[in-house]
């Protein structure tokens, strides 16, 4: 979650010093510009990535999964495994480069139609969507 903060405040810290080196602003605001860049950096790499993951968690029972995320608007969802259609395990560049992966549960219906559990190591990812897909093939027969 750092690295993909650090990503998206890069290119407005790199823009804003630019600004700065080159004089564009009267003297008194050279460098002002820096500061709403270096205020978003210190917020999407060091405080939200902790709030993010603080306030994300999943319990896998028997028959359903919960997961409960949100960091100023909280989203508490239950999918039984009889609404699963189907089951993906997906990783991105970093994800791939750090072990981790994202395990999607696609359900029937429109609203909340997947559920995202990221941040999972990639083995266990693999090994819960074999347990899921078990159960919906027992629940199935």
């Amino acid at each position: 979650m750092r690295i993909e903060g650090a990503l998206t405040v890069l290119p407005f810290l790199i823009g804003a010093i630019a600004l700065g080196v080159a004089g564009i602003f009267p003297e008194p605001w050279t460098w002002a510009p820096m500061a709403v860049p270096a205020i978003f950096a210190v917020l999407f790499i060091g405080l939200l990535p902790i709030k993010r993951f603080r306030s994300r968690g999943f319990h896998m029972s028997d028959d359903r999964v919960r997961v409960v995320k949100g960091v100023m608007f909280h989203a508490d969802t239950v999918v039984p495994f009889s609404r699963v259609q189907h089951l993906d395990v997906e990783q991105g560049p970093l994800e791939r480069a750090f072990g981790i992966a994202r395990l999607i549960l696609h359900t029937a219906g429109t609203h909340n139609a997947s559920v995202t559990l990221p941040g999972l190591a990639h083995a266990d990812a693999v090994a819960m969507r074999e347990e899921i897909r078990a159960h919906v093939k027992r629940e199935s027969l």
